[in-house]
């Protein structure tokens, strides 16, 4: 096979071959294709996506590129940077994931998911490219997006890492700056349970000669470490280079020098529906893009920042809120905010296996009367008698199991009402289950917020 023609080996099966219509396949057709391409659902490591971008000519894009790494806080730091810039009057490229209800929600232009027609096209590009080269689900989705914004020339494209960050397929295209939010155990039977080493992998979004932009200020060190090794432009890490106040009518954001004295400020920011150390690391990463002849207008800063939410995202739709929230860095974040309420607080949970579950429990059981628990769907799915043999163990004793989330969302609709708060949380597919059915949580209450 010649991979940079992408001419097949003799003998080889062709999608057309397998029943499979490249030419006129419809999304879904293209997405069950996808799914059964692949022995493995992920496949760590870029040589096999270089041949294949590089046969695209998608190794780079005719645009600024911001890329975001971390365990919690990449997608809110994605939203943030993407309102604002818009605001600025700036043409967006977003691409992140997983997805909620529509696949195309993973490659947004200006704030909207492209077309199934955009997509098609550019899944079709990398199959005739591909020729013998084997790509995950993922990967195909990664190089659709580089495709798109490669056609569509934003002015900016910010890119999600999806799992890790050094071997990341988003990985492949080289940022002009670079993000790590947070650093935890999540998808420990891929990253491992060295916490340093996970920092490291993380950090390798990094580049020499372009700025590392750090979001925690407890930060594991390896992340520092490995921007120095790098040689980074700068590494600016917050608490360090920059901060934010509280202040009695929002907050205030300050840029300090070594010194720690403050150079650069914004004052009486708005608050914000999303976490304010996502929105201070965007703030400093608007400072690099001035730098590079990005103006960001003080209003377009403020508006952009005000306006800026997430789906899944501490999502308020009537008595329901929805949050992702999968491992205990952000367990402990949500569970701060869970507001006060005159009734009941009451979990819908569902999870995957390969999530810290029993310390995700420890710290949400306290907060919760009542537990709905669903069974997921798939080979990642932890049995529901799992979480209720946990939550037996921490005292809780209201625990109702279904097959289900449609199934667990039937039981809540009919044993809670507008004075009780219903937490739906514990894995994307959790909430897209509930958010699938969003109809039914508008019909039984009287009051939507966003």
């Amino acid at each position: 096979m010649n991979t940079q023609s992408g001419t097949l080996i003799a003998g080889m099966q062709t999608p057309e071959s397998q029943g499979f219509a490249a030419e006129t396949a419809s999304l879904s057709e293209w997405l069950g294709y996808l799914e059964a391409l692949h022995p493995s659902e992920i496949d760590l490591g870029l040589d096999r996506l270089r041949q294949v971008a590089e046969c695209l000519q998608v190794t780079t894009l005719p645009c600024k590129v911001i890329t975001v790494a971390g365990t919690n806080g990449k997608g809110s730091t994605v939203a943030l940077l993407e309102s604002v810039l818009r605001r600025a009057g700036y043409r967006t490229g977003c691409y992140t994931s997983p997805h909620f209800l529509h696949y195309n929600e993973r490659i947004a232009l200006n704030g909207k998911p492209v077309s199934d027609a955009l997509i098609c096209a550019a899944f079709r590009q990398i199959e005739r490219a591909r020729g013998d080269i084997s790509l995950t689900y993922f990967e195909f989705g990664t190089l659709a997006s580089f495709i798109i914004f490669a056609e569509q020339k934003p002015d900016i494209a910010i890119l999600e890492i999806g799992l890790g960050g050094r071997l990341d397929a988003a990985n492949l295209i080289d940022p002009d700056i670079a993000i790590v939010t947070t650093i935890a155990l999540d998808h420990e039977s891929w990253l491992g349970h060295d916490i340093a080493q996970i920092g490291r992998e993380k950090a390798g979004i990094f580049r020499p000669g372009k700025p590392a932009i750090i979001g925690s200020e407890t930060l594991v060190s390896s992340v520092r470490e490995t921007a120095e090794v790098i040689k980074t432009s700068s590494i600016d890490q917050l608490g360090v280079t920059y901060r934010w106040q509280q202040t009695k009518d929002g907050w205030n954001w300050q840029q300090l020098n070594q010194a720690g004295d403050v150079t650069l400020q914004y004052l009486q920011l708005p608050e914000l529906s999303l976490p304010t150390d996502n929105a201070a690391t965007v703030i400093q990463a608007l400072q690099y893009l001035d730098a590079m002849g990005i103006k960001i207008p003080t209003v377009a800063l403020y508006e952009g920042l005000k306006a800026a939410s997430l789906t899944g995202r501490l999502q308020r739709i009537g008595r329901f809120m929805l949050d992702v929230a999968h491992n205990p860095h952000a367990a402990e974040y949500v569970s701060k905010r869970l507001p006060v309420v005159k009734g009941r607080r009451v979990a819908l949970l569902g999870m995957l296996d390969d999530k810290d579950i029993e310390s995700v429990l420890d710290i949400m059981a306290p907060y919760f009367d009542t537990w709905y628990l669903a069974q997921l769907d798939g080979p990642r799915a932890t049995d529901v008698s799992r979480i209720e043999a946990h939550l037996l163990g921490l005292g809780c004793v209201n625990i109702c199991t279904f097959d289900n989330v449609s199934s667990a969302l039937t039981g809540v609709l009919a044993d809670t009402d507008d004075q009780d708060l219903v937490f739906v949380f514990g894995s994307f597919y959790t909430v897209a289950g509930v958010l699938a059915e969003k109809e039914r949580l508008l019909v039984c209450t009287s009051y939507e917020r966003n």
